[in-house]
């Protein structure tokens, strides 16, 4: 029988890690007081504010999570970009992008349509820092599905927030193109059937996405009505079977980390852990998705964003002290949740449910715990050859990820540091102000920028549309009137 997975414990005081993959997350769980210190100092003498993904470098994020600046965020990408603008609507001078490169490009993008171009946005890195579903948008092959987009009569490209901006404005300047994450996109499908008659939606480019989007219709359509129009109010099992066959997904894309939650991870994880709760995000591949859905279904697991898996566990967590009485039980309650995503999460995992543990201890409530279950393979551990710390989460020049279990954390975003955070930061002029000489220094800091123009525009404005459109959706509840006839317009411009 193969090992367990790894695994961590999280109790109201303490958190207790079982395997060398779960002991390399918890290293950073309580960092040191100094480290700390020395960020907030720095934030605070450069003007300065953070914007991290959940996927970042587990010992940068103990530090943020740690840390009492109020201008940190760690979010989703959906949420990255807003909170820039609260930063800068605050007088924030300087915002740090702690993700891979499109995360930056959008943060610059939103911030300049909000009329914030005088903040100043950076990365941590001189160099790219990459993301393999993003590049797969960015080769011939997604040209060819946007030029079959743009030959479709009603087409709508919905494209996921994992894209560079270049890849968007190209996109929009062929094919009507919203922007979307992992926990809009079934919304603003439907929406869209609602508001285009006979809607050809492509979307684009995570193909394990795709793929569970069709098949979450296909379930959505089996249900009765009532549960249809839960989700959404203008749909029926009927409009969704029609939405069927005009929704399109693009067949070459994938993220590296969540390629690794396939058949092997499930069997076990079915085998091995049959009362666990399962999380899955939308990008793992079928199996992975079709347990999700599964569990979900059954009440004991969820399908979704990185913000849907972190609410479904604290939700799990309050459901358990309310569910257990006044704490008079000896043994505590567990819940096991399996983490079907970058194992980054971890951190904001345990300081959301550590402080639910604490606030029920206080108020005399039953005892719970919570386990987190890794589902990787003893080869997503790099050996450094520090006697200190002999082993960190992921892998050495991404080699050794399998399918027997997965490295689970993604090498693009370990490249966001805390050594190289400090290191700009201390960079940065005083007030977070730089000179012309300062500010050519860090020139390779900044997010990329796009010269060519696409239609008359720059393909930050083009590309910021389809973002901008995705905004006014999460605003209104409704896709704008420009984006709607920008799609009947373009249809009628086609020739027969």
């Amino acid at each position: 029988m193969a090992a367990p997975f790894p695994s961590l414990l999280i109790r109201a005081d303490e958190f207790v890690p079982e395997g060398a993959f779960a002991r390399s997350q918890a290293e950073f769980l309580s960092p040191d007081p100094d480290l700390v210190a020395d960020l907030g100092q720095l934030l605070e003498e450069k003007n300065a504010g953070v914007v991290a993904h959940f996927y970042m470098d587990p010992e940068l994020q103990g530090v943020l999570t740690a840390c009492p600046w109020p201008h940190i965020r760690i979010s989703d990408s959906l949420l990255m970009a807003d909170s820039a603008i609260a930063m800068a609507t605050a007088g924030i001078q300087n915002i740090i992008v702690l993700g891979v490169d499109f995360m930056s490009e959008n943060v610059r993008a939103i911030l300049d349509a909000a009329g914030h171009r005088d903040v100043t946005v950076y990365r941590v890195a001189e160099g790219p820092i990459g993301c393999s579903l993003a590049e797969a948008a960015t080769g011939d092959a997604y040209a060819a599905y946007i030029d079959e987009a743009a030959q479709t009569e009603n087409a709508l490209h919905v494209v996921y927030i994992n894209t560079s901006l270049i890849t968007k404005a190209q996109a929009h300047a062929r094919v009507p193109t919203i922007t979307c994450t992992s926990s809009n996109v079934v919304k603003t499908i439907l929406q869209a059937a609602t508001q285009i008659d006979d809607v050809e939606i492509f979307y684009g480019p995570d193909t394990y996405m795709g793929q569970n989007l069709e098949e979450l219709f296909r379930s959505l359509a089996e249900l009765d009505e009532e549960a249809v129009r839960a989700v959404h109010a203008s749909h029926t099992p009927d409009t969704i079977r029609a939405l069927l066959p005009r929704l399109h997904h693009f067949q070459q894309g994938v993220c590296i980390v969540h390629h690794m939650f396939g058949a092997d991870v499930t069997r076990r994880v079915r085998e091995d852990y049959p009362e666990a709760m399962v999380t899955a995000h939308l990008e793992v591949p079928g199996e992975m998705f079709a347990l999700g859905m599964e569990a979900s279904r059954e009440g004991r697991g969820v399908v979704g964003s990185t913000s849907n898996i972190l609410n479904f566990i604290g939700e799990r967590v309050d459901a358990a002290s309310a569910e257990n009485g006044d704490g008079g039980e000896a043994e505590a309650t567990r819940l096991s949740f399996v983490l079907g995503t970058e194992a980054g999460m971890i951190t904001s995992i345990v300081r959301k449910v550590q402080g639910q543990l604490q606030a029920q201890r206080a108020a005399g409530g039953p005892v719970v715990e919570v386990e987190i279950i890794f589902p990787v393979a003893s080869e997503a551990i790099a050996q450094t050859g520090d006697d200190e710390l002999a082993v960190v989460p992921g892998v050495l020049a991404g080699e050794g990820c399998t399918v027997a279990g997965g490295c689970a954390t993604c090498p693009f975003m370990k490249m966001n540091s805390l050594d190289a955070t400090l290191d700009l930061l201390k960079r940065l002029g005083a007030g977070g102000r730089q000179s012309a000489e300062g500010d050519a220094e860090l020139r390779s800091y900044h997010p990329k920028e796009y010269a060519e123009l696409i239609d008359g525009k720059s393909a930050a404005e083009l590309g910021g549309e389809s973002i901008l459109h995705m905004r006014h959706f999460q605003r209104e509840g409704a896709l704008s009137d420009e984006l709607v006839g920008d799609v009947k317009t373009r249809c009628q411009g086609r020739p027969t």
